[in-house]
């Protein structure tokens, strides 16, 4: 399949709530069924020098997001959370594992980040597969963390680590 990685700008905000508010995706993200374009339009408007936001295209049409977000604390600053959406009937194309290898690249090469976390909902077995198969570890597990379908789900934290040399 044909797809380009590119940084998000602010039209493809419809693209990214039809994504987020689609069945097969919200039930693993934190997106409910009610939200607008407008959020994300205001989320897109809203990114800063801490924020980092790639989507994946296809013929024109976003089919996937990720992003990266640089702790504000000066002494977490080696440290960012990730998230990741693809629309489901683009999953198991190999998007979301380049979308994340895109981001590893700009992490480790770019930023100099230590730290790479995220978390994702227990069940989601596919998810939890790609990020192991590069190099995120499972840290552990917070207890009835959201809601999916009327109910308390557990979610696993994990991290991936960039250690140089001399901190080793």
């Amino acid at each position: 399949m044909d797809f380009i990685i590119r940084p998000i700008k602010i039209s493809d905000a419809s693209d990214i709530n039809e994504i987020r508010i689609q069945d097969g995706v919200r039930e693993n993200t934190l997106g409910i069924i009610t939200e607008t374009v407008m959020k994300s339009e205001n989320f897109i408007r809203n990114l800063d020098s801490n924020s980092h936001q790639l989507v994946a295209e296809v013929q024109g049409k976003v089919v996937g997001v990720a992003g990266l977000t640089i702790m504000k604390n000066p002494r977490m600053k080696h440290s960012a959370d990730f998230g990741i959406s693809v629309r489901r009937e683009y999953q198991g194309q190999g998007i979301g594992r380049k979308l994340v290898e895109k981001i590893i690249d700009l992490a480790d090469n770019w930023l100099m980040l230590i730290r790479i976390e995220l978390g994702v909902l227990e069940g989601n077995e596919r998810a939890v597969n790609l990020y192991k198969s590069l190099g995120f570890e499972i840290e552990g597990k917070k207890k009835y963390s959201i809601v999916r379908n009327g109910k308390y789900v557990d979610e696993y934290i994990m991290a991936r680590y960039n250690i140089p040399q001399q901190f080793k």
